[in-house]
């Protein structure tokens, strides 16, 4: 009897142990005769109870008792739906490091009951199928700048609901991406949302409560419930659509630090400090969350859960990523293939700055090869076409100058080790950096830095040139755009990208929009009038790449053996898809990227091709007659072929 006592003595408290582990960051658990409070801190903190989200004195004030191990609980009796709470520790209050839900302006937590924030039908909400990654093409989205303006046509600008009406869902499916990458979706400090009369915009990229939506886009911040099902409904709206959402996921830093809510509860504990004992700032935005310790891995792979678990996120993106240990992000990656291994995660694989940490255990993209199934930006092929981030007028491939060539094939081949990539020559990297193809996410611009059509503007010769018609330099523009993308698209890799670029969006030049109005960001809808041929010929390329999987190869290997390149001289690059029985319709395809001013001629294989794209059109069915022996590629432009 002592022995079997004994054991139900030791399973208990093993089972009590693991019901604290999983939900140490369950910070508010609401019923209608209790709610439960939980906070991880230092020593013992209050809660207090408010009547309100804003202003007004607590209606109540409990001491937490000691769980052990600096942890807190509290147990308030009755039913507390509708009130809102604040954790005291004596250095301000705040609604906790996990809130799920919170007031205006995101100050103070609210109790409410989760399920009551459900859309109708959401229990049958299902995630779009996905066989690889490969398969994705992701849209870069700023929630306010896609919808924002009167052009958009649509009812509710600059909100969740504004991607639930059907003009938005047709438009996103007849151009053809399948996901859509928001910028910040969680609540931010930088936005005042009680000030919403008055212009307001940020990126969002200065986390305050990292586990709620943020307020601004929702129809009404003032009450809790709103923000969640509103955000909840466009998520279920793009998931019958076939639209998977990815989140961007911005733990690497908060937006201050005294005033952070991870500060309030345990301080200096969640941010790394240097040698000397400042606060390191990887980030470029005043600190670095240390990632290494316990409850900030604990609470970066329970946020990503609960993202997916309650509002059914499909993907994360991770900015600064290189901020982040190797260790926490393969545990992220472990937690969410035991809910879905379809779930992508992709990051910058760099900091903007140094942290305080040691480097060969940080996930840069450098260090992919240790990632596993985590993408990374290819920078080495964004600025390999466009030029290099440190200078914003200086161009390269896309406006007709040698040297990048090199580095443009590498990102051709998905970043992997290819035998006719000479790494030597590679911009950045000396060696393949991805161990499979779909560890690359293949883009020439993003919100950071200039969007496309600036950033050619800028670097194109005689742009400025008041002697040639601006209908001559647009049609110089527009070639080079189109040029770009294709490159894009016909990569190995995950395509991506910056919203509006298929209306030839442009932000009058400023290089860090994150702040600026709407004048600059948003989207001008009349693009689509003035520019038909652009929209017509971004959807003919991710029609082309989705109808056609030679262009989206899973497997390094499978790059290996039937991707060749076949010319590469100055500004020109071509290579073929070869050998696709039983992997494409299409038996060989040929792809050609002339940058230069003139046409160039590429030796064909022999048989005859049939042209797919050429010239600024994309037609799967062909354009014009079969060529053979040798084809000309025009000046400033892609030539696509194709063998039956």
């Amino acid at each position: 009897m002592k022995v079997r006592y004994l054991l139900t003595v030791i399973f208990a408290a093993m089972m009590t142990w693991n019901a604290n582990a999983q939900g140490r960051f369950n910070e508010m658990e609401y019923g209608k005769t209790q709610t439960v409070f939980h906070l991880n801190a230092p020593s013992m903190p209050k809660v207090r109870i408010y009547k309100d989200a804003q202003g007004g004195k607590p209606i109540k004030t409990v001491k937490m008792r000691a769980l052990g191990n600096n942890r807190w609980e509290a147990i308030l009796k009755g039913d507390l739906a509708g009130r809102f709470y604040t954790f005291d520790m004596g250095l301000g209050e705040c609604p906790g490091t996990f809130a799920k839900a919170v007031g205006v302006n995101g100050n103070r937590g609210a109790i409410l009951n989760m399920a009551d924030t459900d859309p109708e039908g959401w229990s049958l909400d299902q995630r779009p199928a996905l066989a690889s990654p490969a398969d994705l093409v992701i849209y870069e989205l700023h929630m306010r700048d896609f919808s924002i303006s009167p052009t958009s046509g649509l009812q509710h600008q600059g909100k969740y609901l504004a991607l639930t009406e059907p003009r938005a869902i047709d438009y996103l499916k007849r151009l053809g991406v399948n996901a859509i990458h928001f910028q910040p979706l969680f609540d931010y400090a930088s936005v005042d949302e009680m000030q919403l009369q008055r212009p307001q915009f940020n990126w969002g990229y200065d986390p305050k409560n990292y586990n709620v939506p943020e307020g601004s886009y929702a129809t009404d911040p003032y009450k809790p419930a709103v923000r969640i099902r509103e955000m909840k409904a466009m998520v279920q709206a793009l998931h019958k659509a076939g639209i998977r959402v990815i989140f961007d996921a911005v733990y690497n830093h908060t937006f201050d630090i005294d005033g952070s809510n991870f500060q309030r509860t345990y301080p200096d504990y969640y941010y790394r400090k240097t040698a000397d004992g400042r606060y390191s700032n990887g980030s470029g935005c005043g600190n670095e969350t240390a990632s290494e310790r316990p409850l900030m891995r604990e609470f970066m792979i329970e946020s990503v859960k609960y993202w997916i678990n309650e509002f059914h996120i499909d993907g994360f993106r991770f900015d600064l990523m290189g901020a982040h240990d190797i260790e926490t992000m393969n545990a992220i990656r472990a937690a969410v293939d035991e809910i879905d291994p379809s779930i992508y995660i992709y990051g910058e694989g760099w900091s903007a700055g140094a942290c305080a940490y040691p480097q060969d255990q940080l996930a840069v993209k450098a260090a992919a090869y240790k990632l596993h199934g985590i993408g990374a930006f290819s920078d080495d092929m964004r600025d390999a076409l466009r030029g290099p981030f440190s200078n914003d007028t200086k161009g390269a491939f896309l406006v007709g100058l040698g040297g990048e060539e090199e580095s443009l094939k590498f990102g051709i081949v998905g970043g992997i080790a290819h035998p006719q990539v000479d790494m030597a020559r590679v911009n950045y990297d000396h060696k393949p950096w991805a161990k499979e193809p779909t560890q690359q996410i293949s883009y020439v611009s993003c919100h950071d830095d200039m969007c496309l059509v600036d950033r050619l503007k800028a670097t194109m010769p005689g742009w400025n040139d008041a002697t040639r018609s601006y209908a001559d330099r647009e049609a110089e523009l527009i070639r080079l755009d189109l040029l770009a993308q294709t490159a894009v698209f016909t990569s190995q890799g995950v395509p991506f990208i910056l919203a509006g670029e298929e209306m030839l969006r442009n932000k009058k030049g400023v290089h860090n929009s994150y702040a600026s109005p709407d004048s600059i960001n948003a989207l001008n809808w009349d693009n689509l009038r003035r520019y038909p041929e652009v929209f017509e010929y971004y959807r003919g390329l991710i029609g082309l790449r989705k109808h056609h999987p030679a262009f989206r190869l899973a497997k390094a290997d499978a790059v290996r053996e039937h991707l060749e390149f076949m010319a590469s001289d100055h500004c020109l690059v071509a290579f073929r898809l070869k050998n696709l029985e039983g992997i494409d319709s299409w038996n060989d395809i040929i792809v050609a990227l002339n940058a230069n001013k003139e046409p160039r001629s590429i030796v064909l294989p022999q048989g005859h091709y049939y042209v797919a794209c050429c010239n600024g059109v994309v037609n799967e069915e062909g354009i014009g007659m079969p060529v053979k022996g040798q084809a000309t590629v025009d000046a400033q432009s892609a030539l696509i072929l194709y063998r039956k």
